[in-house]
């Protein structure tokens, strides 16, 4: 029997990175290479879910032009089930980022202004009898990324449509990591974030990512994981802590490292599966993912 969908709900957009040919200083010009790929934290995890068979379907803002629809086009190719998203007549949004040879992000910025007007129009398949039952609450997984309006963040524990869920949240950047906090005021809710962003939520500044884990447990999240890049990953649910140190890589580039090991993590679930089996898969998949070489 096939596992059910998952909704991955956020951000959906066009990435322009450019990769230096040297490490980069501010007001620096320098020779690199540009390229275009499908982005954004939801889009990225959809993606990445297909990819391992599993069904996902997006929620997200597109433009209805040509940038919307070559968007669309690959995400079909890819396997996403798009029938849902919403189609807006503001233009698609689009990330720009400049990576260091070592493929850490020098800067970066998102222009995700269509999903901010969207607002609750992303939201309306759930309810409106498209996906499941009318005003019936969505009984699988939903992967909700931080780049959603802070209203809409605000509201996730007190919407019906969530409220049988397991709600899998991931901030999508350090300065939208701040709009998590009320999502988790209740429910069965998995947190995934990074050391940086685990610090923001718990306004310290944790040594580690077992230690921010714990702290994250105790502000609300159901589960917790937490990455520090090539430092020791944690899982913790409150009953098991899992602690894994990546192996050594070396890293072409980063970007979408985070959403690649969330997808992986969440396809890896199922009966009979280990928390330490999960999270070395995610961690496995995420190291395949920053050393694959760059086109």
């Amino acid at each position: 029997m096939p596992a059910p969908p998952v909704i991955c709900i956020g951000s959906a957009l066009w990435d322009i990175i450019a990769s230096a040919s040297a490490p980069m200083e501010q007001g620096g010009d320098i020779a690199g290479h540009i390229r275009r790929q499908l982005g954004g934290v939801a889009l990225n995890v959809a993606v990445a879910l297909a990819r391992q068979g599993q069904q996902a379907i997006l929620l997200s803002a597109i433009g209805n032009g040509a940038d919307g629809d070559a968007l669309i086009e690959a995400l079909e190719g890819e396997g996403v089930d798009c029938r849902f998203v919403y189609r807006s007549d503001d233009p698609t949004d689009s990330y720009l980022a400049i990576e260091n040879p070592d493929g850490d992000v020098f800067g970066a910025i998102a222009d995700c202004a269509s999903l901010e007007l969207a607002g609750d129009h992303i939201f309306t398949p759930l309810l409106d009898g498209r996906l499941g039952a009318p005003d019936t609450p969505w009984p699988y997984r939903v992967v909700v990324d931080g780049n959603l309006p802070a209203a809409l963040m605000q509201s996730l524990s007190a919407r019906i449509e969530f409220s049988a869920c397991q709600l899998n949240i991931v901030p999508a950047s350090p300065g939208k990591a701040g709009r998590l906090r009320a999502a988790l005021g209740g429910g069965d809710v998995t947190l995934y974030v990074n050391l940086g962003e685990a610090g923001i939520l718990c306004e310290t500044h944790p040594p580690d990512s077992e230690v921010a884990a714990h702290a994250l447990r105790r502000l609300g999240a159901a589960r917790a994981i937490v990455t520090d890049g090539p430092r020791m990953a944690c899982f913790s649910d409150g009953k098991t802590t899992v602690t894994i140190t990546p192996p050594p890589t070396t890293a072409h580039s980063t970007t979408g490292a985070g959403d690649v090991f969330m997808a992986a993590h969440i396809a890896a679930g199922g009966e009979g599966i280990t928390p330490e089996t999960r999270l070395q898969a995610a961690i496995d998949a995420a190291a395949r993912h920053i050393t694959r070489k760059i086109t």
